[in-house]
């Protein structure tokens, strides 16, 4: 067994220090975690390089001072003892199995029980939690009923803070993930003709995008004739049939090298481009601009999001309603977001997708690329693809 693009040992190393340095600073002894996906959700694979797969929790313990135990699918009374040597589970000393389903109630409290052994054996006095509105209640309620319970802190703020700074590893991969996403809707553009279905094309990007390097994402694509809106649907509703004429629009969400997720997104046309189409791009091409002239270090995401609204109503355009701007790295969708709840500033060295959309029902146009924050703002888009409608 192999790692199919694993990170280096020193930026794992990275990682867990400064991590560490924050929890000495608030005499947190540990972090608890719990992922089930390999693409929203990526505490666990950010710690340890490895992601939660299938809809099976992943239980993380990262500890101050000694390696991280890991809770995951597996047979009954199974545990590895690995001292940290584990060249794929790297800074683990201890993996636990169970068989526990998200879809089966009653073992839910599987996890949380190991959970608890784990803990009441290692006995750290104070524990922080990485979101625990999102953790299972089973989880949470074990945890707070344990006998001589440790002191219980929300640390997500903190990890999220480190998360958000990108290392000079972390942004040659997104580098290299905005060129494997190019490459990706190249691709596309080649193979999308009449007779083919949106699940066709969305098939064929997947396929490109594994063959290129991606272990996971989404590929949102939908087809309609002009006059009609071309929004973004999932592979439930991607069955039409695509013909002359017609206007394709497709997000190509999906990660590279290191687990990195970058999303790319455009509007084609098998033919000519109504000038109706070619104003509403022309709309939200600016509307990028815009936002994107305000992405400074020390930046508040509010005001920004209200800046763009004010840009938007300016311009007889509908405001956002969407979260359409927000942080990217292992995980899809990372702090921060741009929109009116978010309290994380920006700075530099974060990368963030920027989205904005049109659809009025007659047309849907959108434009999506990712930018680095560099010290006086963001710097050249990572995506080289042309920022235009594809009249093919």
């Amino acid at each position: 067994m192999k790692l199919r693009s694993p990170i280096t040992d020193a930026e794992l190393q990275r990682r867990w220090t400064e991590v560490a340095t924050a929890m000495k600073d608030q005499d947190i002894d540990a972090l608890v975690m719990q992922n089930t996906s390999d693409w929203v959700g990526g505490y666990v694979r950010w710690f340890s390089d490895i992601p939660a797969c299938n809809g099976y929790p992943r239980t993380l313990i990262f500890y101050r001072d000694q390696p991280m135990t890991i809770i995951e699918m597996g047979a009954f009374d199974v545990v590895k003892d690995l001292a940290g040597k584990d060249e794929i589970h790297r800074g683990v000393g201890r993996v636990v199995h169970t068989p526990s389903f998200t879809s089966i109630g009653y073992t839910n409290t599987y996890d949380a029980a190991l959970l608890v052994a784990e803990l009441q054996r290692t006995k750290p006095a104070k524990i922080g939690w990485l979101t625990p509105q999102a953790l299972p209640f089973s989880l949470i309620d074990c945890v707070q009923n344990m006998p001589d319970r440790p002191e219980l802190v929300d640390a997500t703020d903190q990890v999220d803070t480190i998360k958000a700074i990108k290392s000079a590893e972390e942004i040659e991969l997104i580098h290299r993930t905005a060129q494997l996403q190019d490459k990706v809707f190249a691709e596309v553009c080649d193979f999308l003709r009449p007779g083919v279905t949106d699940i066709d094309v969305a098939n064929h990007a997947q396929a490109a995008a594994h063959r290129l390097g991606s272990d996971q994402g989404i590929f949102l694509g939908t087809s309609a004739p002009l006059g009609r809106s071309s929004r973004f649907a999932g592979r439930a509703f991607q069955g039409r049939t695509i013909e002359k004429g017609d206007h394709f629009s497709l997000l190509i969400e999906v990660n590279g090298p290191g687990g990195v997720y970058l999303e790319i997104a455009r509007t084609m046309v098998l033919g000519t481009a109504s000038d109706h189409l070619l104003q509403a791009f022309d709309h939200v091409h600016k509307a990028q601009d815009h936002t994107l002239s305000l992405m400074q270090p020390g930046a508040d995401p509010a005001s920004i999001a209200a800046s763009h609204d004010a840009w938007m109503r300016d311009h007889d355009l509908a405001p956002e309603t969407r979260l359409y701007a927000h942080g990217q790295g292992v995980d899809m969708v990372e702090r921060p977001m741009i929109r009116s709840d978010e309290t994380m500033p920006l700075a530099r060295d974060m990368c963030f997708a920027v989205h904005p959309g049109f659809d009025d029902g007659k047309v849907f146009a959108v434009i999506c690329d990712n930018y680095m924050i560099e010290a006086d703002g963001p710097g050249a888009c990572l995506h080289k693809t042309d920022k235009k409608i594809f009249q093919l």
